[in-house]
């Protein structure tokens, strides 16, 4: 049976198409349209171009944020229906942690997501394989997140968040990847629902949230 990814938790969304032996098809969506505009059609492309339809998916796995509240809220409204609507197993795993496994190397990467307002989407991962966390997923500005790194050069940051911090990550000895190493991918997903099924595996689709790690901004404007 076919596993279907669906991660959106950054700009450069991807869907996913999967089974027991690994990556069928992937493709990278054009953010010059809306993620909810995107995914359902090229979900329905990839199917169509591989001689599948919607019954011959056996799973569903869906990057669970931080990231994108708009994307990170589209994908999981997919996943859940789909899951939902023909009875099919649901998994999740953070966009951090397909950002951190994506790049291939399983020990001390730290991976940081744009959050604005000076504050990073983070999380720390002494091993993604199998997944270890130092840091959680949580938001923070960099300075507290390094403070909880030392000694920082024994790590290695990727995502958009570490170019953003370049120089004070540097400037404490850490190593910085290439921004398009540190994308979080569709294609992860898979490798994360074959390899670490328990650790993503979801009990009830049908009452499952992604994470936000904060509340959104027109959230924090009606607390302000």
């Amino acid at each position: 049976m076919l596993t279907l990814a669906i991660e959106t938790s950054t700009p450069l969304a991807s869907v996913a198409l999967g089974d027991e032996d690994g990556l069928l098809a992937e493709s990278m969506l054009s953010m010059r349209v809306t993620h909810s505009e995107t995914v359902m059609p090229d979900i329905g492309r990839l199917l169509s171009e591989g001689g599948f339809s919607s019954r011959d998916l056996g799973s569903v796995v869906v990057g669970a944020g931080p990231g994108s509240f708009t994307g990170v809220r589209v994908a999981a409204s997919i996943a859940k229906g789909i899951c939902f609507g023909r009875g099919l197993p649901l998994f999740a795993y953070s966009g951090l942690l397909a950002a951190a496994a994506g790049i291939g190397v399983s020990a001390n990467i730290c991976a940081l997501f744009d959050a604005r307002r000076d504050e990073l989407y983070a999380a720390a991962y002494r091993s993604v394989d199998p997944p270890e966390a130092l840091i959680e997923p949580c938001v923070q500005g960099i300075e507290a997140i390094l403070t909880q790194l030392s000694p920082v050069a024994e790590w290695t940051f990727v995502g958009d968040g570490a170019r953003r911090c370049v120089d004070a990550i540097l400037h404490h000895g850490g190593t910085v990847l290439p921004v398009d190493m540190g994308i979080p991918r569709a294609a992860t997903l898979l490798w994360l629902r074959r390899e670490h099924p328990d650790e993503g595996r979801i009990a009830d689709a049908a009452v499952w949230e992604p994470s936000y790690v904060r509340a959104s901004g027109a959230e924090r404007a009606l607390e302000a």
